[in-house]
């Protein structure tokens, strides 16, 4: 549905501008939801991009590996290089995977299917507008007539 709908003056009275008010008939318990199941959304997205930080340590680590092997064998050590080159360089994170693999499988087993339900939830129950519980919770905290307190940027109140 579009954004641009008709909605109540009470209605945009609660929120900071009509891009992000409530739908009509949505009750606090579901705008609450709503908002609760986006707030969820933003904390997997903080463990996904750790997942991704992950994944370029392991990798960068894995090829430091290389100046291992190398300086210990300058260092007529090759009994040591090849161990750490046969047992340790580009050895699996995790059984049967390497840190790419694991991403994959977690944005193509919980990531991906947990944001499009988040959208289409969104969608259906707050006709595809975002932060509207946050938006009424900014209408609520805001010192009306403060310019560092504005709606918008583009607002005066």
């Amino acid at each position: 549905m579009s954004t641009t709908n008709a909605v109540s003056s009470d209605t945009v009275s609660r929120s900071v501008d009509a891009a992000h008010s409530r739908p009509e008939g949505a009750s606090d318990e579901l705008v609450s939801a709503a908002g609760k199941f986006s707030e969820m959304l933003e904390r997997i997205e903080r463990a996904r991009g750790a997942l991704y930080e992950f994944h370029q340590l392991m990798g960068g680590a894995d090829a430091m590996l290389d100046d291992v092997v190398e300086q210990l064998r300058e260092c007529g050590q090759p009994a040591w290089a090849e161990r750490i080159e046969t047992e340790l360089i580009g050895r699996n994170a995790i059984e049967g995977r390497w840190s790419f693999q694991i991403v994959e499988d977690f944005d193509d087993n919980y990531y991906t299917p947990l944001k499009d339900t988040e959208r289409e939830l969104r969608d259906d129950l707050m006709e595809g507008r975002r932060h509207v519980f946050e938006a009424e919770m900014k209408q609520s905290r805001r010192t009306h007539g403060h310019p560092h307190h504005t709606a918008t940027p583009d607002s005066e109140d």
